[in-house]
């Protein structure tokens, strides 16, 4: 199972945010870059680049970030936020992404998604953004209506065969993800997923490490030094 540490690039620096709420960002280092390769020089086989202007501004306001950060990190990238379009999710593929992560067009514009699923296949992943038990879009501030099983079930029909589920209610607050829900999530999914959303603790990794997961996202845990790198990977394993 693979850990993906988080880097949230807004305003030009890492940060992370608590439940999505832009206005109150927690920041942990004035560069992205910094951060993602302290991770790497941690141990870290893979990274999580959100672009919160991006997601915020509906199209990406930080590739050039994006770019060094695949340059210099030298392990695979997952890369999401406002790639909305399709050129801008070849352009960042272009920048160096091993996987991109789409989250409002997959709801919004299905021939958006059609493309970037027939020219990329497993390498586009769709956010599945999880807020007051519904899918939210748009930088988690506009409630799609739909529930997110359902929303699973319609994705998959539809050719996606990668996952990236949050729960936004959770995210930021380290008091561990639902068991419940993580269950029936992961045997909803036919594919790879990702999981995102409270880790706070090794017993929370330890735990989602009994499921079918390709891997989790971890941030403010390992900002804040509750656990290493090397000990979440024991963790997973």
């Amino acid at each position: 199972m693979i850990l993906y540490p988080a880097v949230d690039i807004l305003d030009g620096q890492a940060v992370r945010l608590v439940q999505g709420d832009f206005a109150a960002p927690t920041v942990y280092g004035d560069d992205p870059l910094g951060a993602a390769l302290a991770w790497v020089e941690a141990g870290a086989r893979a990274l999580h680049v959100v672009d919160l202007d991006g997601a915020r501004a509906g199209a990406p306001r930080n590739l050039d970030a994006v770019r060094r950060i695949c340059a210099e990190a030298r392990v695979p990238v997952q890369v999401g936020g406002g790639l909305r379009a399709a050129a801008d999710v070849d352009a960042a593929f272009e920048a160096g992404a091993a996987r991109v992560v789409v989250g409002t067009a997959a709801y919004e514009d299905s021939p958006m998604l059609a493309d970037v699923l027939a020219r990329h296949g497993e390498r586009i992943a769709v956010a599945v953004d999880v807020r007051d038990g519904r899918v939210s879009a748009a930088g988690w501030t506009r409630d799609t209506g739909l529930e997110p099983l359902a929303a699973i079930a319609e994705l998959q029909d539809r050719g996606v065969r990668a996952l990236v589920y949050t729960n936004v209610d959770r995210d930021g607050m380290l008091e561990g993800p639902d068991p419940a829900e993580a269950r029936r999530v992961a045997e909803a999914v036919d594919g790879a997923l990702v999981w995102s959303g409270g880790i706070g603790e090794l017993a929370h990794l330890e735990a989602l490490a009994r499921l079918p997961l390709e891997g989790v996202i971890v941030g403010k845990a390992l900002y804040e030094g509750r656990f290493t790198v090397a000990e979440a990977h024991a963790a997973l394993a």
